[in-house]
């Protein structure tokens, strides 16, 4: 539904300030047309416009996606921080492809809810079905991958999760009004295997490649200049990937990405990793502004993001690996382990699996902590879905460990490592900084803490 705050949307459209791309659209009525904040478009008179928080209500009115600014582009924003945790969880359930797999009742089951409960937040908080809003959101990563990829447009019809082109084509002309052929046509091409990705600016690339690289597990990650690249698995697809950053355009930044992906219909999956891995969509400058009012010169480098790895196991893994021990120590062990567990020249992490068929003995570290590590994998093994919260149970994994894996394996954007030695010497000279005064936004905190050692 069109949102009503008049004025300060129409302030923010006038400025063109690039902090609004992703937190609103702009509908035009006199032209069917929905664009972004920042749109380089003449602006409309405000009489013929309409404010949707998001794309998918703009699309759900008729509105056609812009074909200058692309609003299939634009970062995902923190809209939905404030709301009810259920349905955050939802949104991002129906945003990873659960509906195009699962029903409606499945989603509701795994929340812990009613169907018709489910239905009602999506009602209430976007004005759509669940499966409506799934069905737009497949359609804006199409249209995405067709102005942003050379793949087929079949491949891109697989990749959006739709079963069968027919099914693409129709789906397509009836919310966007022309083919997928048509849209091609008009837009810009790369390289089959690679596309760009909106970014949040300032983004400190530089930081995160050097945090990376202290970190790297040989074989499956590498950093080169300004490029990081690394194996992972997705489910049981294997696939490949690398990003840089650069600036595409004068004023716009994006991560270029390549991939090589043994099943394309996991492409979409690999895109919403790389988002958070890399937090692409974060407003940072609203985060440094918030943080800098606790404590004015902790911000030493602007753009600051949290450094993600590929899921919560391997965070958790990394995190055991690493405690009371230095990074390069760490990295030396988490590299045996690797080496000794998997063959060749290409290598993925390890699985929980892996590591309870393994005798570990060759691991460089006490026995308690080897013994913690098989008793993480076999609880892990068991519980892949629980949250690093419930890991507090397992023997040998206290609370630091469960909160560096919520910061780099699930990107929780609120972990405050009080606890952590240089985030404490860093708090003599910001006393300031505690779990309450930093919330929302206590991981950044840390990251920022640990910018000043």
């Amino acid at each position: 539904m069109p949102l009503s705050n008049r004025d300060q949307y129409r302030t923010a459209r006038l400025s063109r300030d690039r902090r609004f791309d992703g937190q609103f659209f702009v509908a035009v009525k006199t032209t069917g047309i929905f664009c972004r904040p920042i749109c380089p478009a003449n602006l409309p008179k405000e009489e013929n416009v309409d404010y949707y928080a998001n794309a998918a209500g703009a699309l759900r009115d008729g509105f056609r996606p812009c074909k200058r600014c692309h609003p299939d582009s634009a970062p995902t924003s923190w809209r939905w921080l404030g709301v009810e945790t259920t349905f955050q969880r939802a949104v991002s359930e129906v945003e990873s492809g659960y509906l195009q797999q699962h029903s409606i009742q499945s989603l509701a089951d795994k929340l812990g809810i009613s169907d018709r409960y489910l239905r009602k937040l999506f009602e209430r908080y976007l004005g759509l079905a669940p499966k409506q809003y799934a069905l737009y959101q497949q359609l804006m990563f199409a249209k995405r991958l067709l102005h942003s990829s050379q793949l087929s447009i079949t491949d891109v019809g697989y990749a959006s999760g739709f079963n069968s082109t027919r099914r693409f084509n129709d789906a397509f002309i009836n919310t966007l009004k022309l083919t997928p052929s048509e849209l091609r046509k008009a837009g810009t091409t790369s390289h089959s295997n690679r596309l760009s990705i909106a970014v949040r600016t300032p983004y400190d690339w530089r930081h995160l490649l050097d945090f990376y690289a202290l970190r790297a597990i040989e074989g499956i990650e590498k950093i080169e200049s300004t490029r990081y690249s690394r194996y992972c698995l997705l489910e049981s697809t294997k696939a490949w990937f690398s990003v840089d950053f650069a600036p595409l355009e004068q004023g716009k930044f994006f991560v270029d990405v390549e991939f090589e992906l043994d099943d394309i219909r996991q492409l979409r999956t690999l895109i919403q990793q790389i988002r958070r891995v890399f937090d692409l969509d974060t407003d940072v400058t609203t985060v440094e502004e918030s943080l800098s009012k606790i404590a004015p010169e902790l911000v030493k480098h602007s753009g600051i993001r949290i450094p993600g790895v590929w899921d919560h196991w391997e965070a958790g893994v990394r995190a055991i690996v690493g405690q009371q021990v230095s990074v390069k120590a760490a990295i030396g062990q988490l590299n045996l382990l690797v080496s000794t567990l998997q063959n060749g020249d290409i290598k993925y992490f390890p699985t929980p699996q892996e590591l309870i068929d393994n005798d570990l003995g060759f691991l460089k570290m006490p026995i308690s902590r080897k013994e913690a590590l098989k008793r993480f994998a076999l609880f892990m093994s068991q519980h892949w879905h629980c949250t690093p919260d419930n890991w507090i149970e397992i023997k040998g994994v206290g609370p630091w460990t469960i909160n560096y894996a919520k910061i780099r394996g699930l990107s929780d954007p609120n972990c405050f490592l009080d606890s952590d030695l240089v985030v404490k010497k860093a708090l003599i000279n910001y006393p300031h900084l505690t779990q309450q005064s930093v919330s929302p936004w206590g991981s950044y905190a840390t990251f920022h803490c640990w910018s000043h050692a």
